[in-house]
This record gives structure tokens, C-alpha cells and sequence, in this order.
């Protein structure tokens, strides 16, 4: 008689814990492998983009400088009296006082050099006005009224557009779709197709002033500075946009 035994081993609870998380690890392990490995192509293009816009403000430029007076005070108050008939006048002519600002006011000692040496005289003083032009028709008849109200001091004319982003958006479109179109051709040329767009940048927009006129300040004897209107041209102004875009590629 012989007896049989089966001997039956239990494995461990842990085990299929460990087998699991060994195969997660490995199929993630491949997984960021893979990824490492699949590089995507992109392509970056660029545009640009033009558009006019006409000027529709002016901002003039035009002041007062008296000459040597004894005092501070005398060159102040003439000053003074000759900046109220120039305010007076422009504002005659149509200009109100939220577009008249003071670019510039000053009071300095003016020297004689005598025998080697500095000698005060007395005092020169200048103010200068900005005055902006909402109806550039007009710009001429304003100057004309600074001028023969006193004005003495040269100045100048600066026209630009009030908003100008009208212009910048005609640009900026213009500028996207020329670089669209360099996108499509160069990935046709490729033999892949375009994905999403993964940047963008733009540059330019700037539309610098037309500027007439706008000299050193020399003073001028006013009464030879009667003026009748003038004629200001403007012209028109250009804007500019350039733009880049990348592309992935597929």
C-alpha cells in the first residue's frame, strides 16, 4: 500500500500586484519611448502688408521768445500778454482748449562776456504751444492767425492719422494670407500638408508722422511774419505689417 500525496503550493498574494505593475511599467516605458522618437516637422513663413490711411489731424508747433528784458518780470509779463493774443486768436479760428497744450515755457538769465568775464543783462524768456487741428482745412488759416498774433517762433506741422488701427488691421490681413499662401506651397513642395498654427508673431504696424516745417525755433521779428494762408499739402501715409507664422506639418 503506498500512499500519495500531492503537494499543492499557494503563491503569494503580492505576485500578481507585482506582474501588474511591471507590465504597466514597461507598456508606459515604450509608450514615451515611441514619443521620443516621433519628432514633428514644422515650418515657419512670413508676410507682409501694406495699406494707406490719410491723415486726419495736425498738431502745430508755434510760441513766443522775448529778447533780453532788465527783469524777470518784464520778460514774464510781455511774455504773458503776447501768449493771450496768440490763444485768442487760435481759438478764433476755431481750435478749443482741450486740443492747446504748452510744450514748453522758460525763463533764463541772458550774459554779456565783458573783460573776460560773464556778466548777467537780464532775461530772456519762450513758451511754445501744440495745438492740435481736428479740420485740416484748417491747419493754413490757423498758423496764419499764431502767426500774425505774435507768434515769432518757428515751429512746425505733424500730421498723422487720430486711430490708426483701421490701417494696422487692413495690414496685419494682408500680411497673414501672403504668409498663408507661402505655408500651403512650401508643404505642398514638401508632400505634407499643414496642421495647426503653433505661433505667431507680428511686427511693424508703426506709421510715422508727415512732418513740414519743423526747424531749430529760430525767433523772427513778428511784424515781418505777416501772413496770409498757406497752402499745406498732406498726403497720404503708409502703414506696414509683417507677420510669422508656424505651422505644423502633417
Amino acid at each position: 500500500m503506498s500512499d500519495d500525496h500531492n503537494l499543492f503550493i499557494r503563491p503569494p498574494l503580492w505576485l500578481p500586484v507585482i506582474v501588474v505593475l511591471l507590465g504597466g511599467f514597461f507598456y508606459i516605458g515604450g509608450k514615451y519611448v515611441e514619443t521620443r522618437d516621433k519628432t514633428t516637422a514644422s515650418i515657419s513663413v512670413s508676410g507682409e502688408g501694406k495699406s494707406q490711411a490719410m491723415p486726419d489731424i495736425a498738431e502745430l508747433s508755434f510760441g513766443i521768445q522775448v529778447q533780453r528784458q532788465t527783469t524777470a518780470k518784464q520778460a514774464m509779463d510781455i511774455l504773458g500778454k503776447g501768449m493771450e493774443k496768440i490763444l485768442a486768436a487760435v481759438k478764433k479760428a476755431g481750435i478749443e482748449d482741450k486740443d492747446i497744450n504748452t510744450q514748453s515755457l522758460s525763463l533764463n538769465p541772458s550774459y554779456d562776456w565783458t573783460t573776460g568775464q560773464q556778466v548777467m543783462k537780464g532775461f530772456d524768456a519762450s513758451q511754445s504751444l501744440t495745438v492740435k487741428v481736428r479740420d485740416l482745412d484748417k491747419v493754413s488759416d490757423v498758423l496764419a492767425a499764431a502767426t500774425n498774433a505774435g507768434a515769432n517762433q518757428a515751429g512746425g506741422v505733424n500730421f498723422t492719422v487720430d486711430d490708426p488701427e483701421k490701417a494696422r488691421a487692413e495690414a496685419r490681413e494682408k500680411a497673414i494670407e501672403q504668409a498663408q499662401q507661402k505655408a500651403i506651397t512650401l508643404a505642398n513642395q514638401l508632400g505634407m500638408s499643414l496642421g495647426k498654427i503653433t505661433g505667431f508673431s507680428e511686427g511693424g504696424g508703426s506709421m510715422p508722422p508727415i512732418l513740414y516745417g519743423r526747424g531749430g525755433g529760430m525767433a523772427m521779428d513778428a511784424k515781418a511774419m505777416e501772413m496770409a494762408p498757406t497752402p499745406v499739402p498732406v498726403g497720404e501715409q503708409e502703414v506696414n505689417v509683417q507677420v510669422t507664422i508656424t505651422y505644423d506639418l502633417e
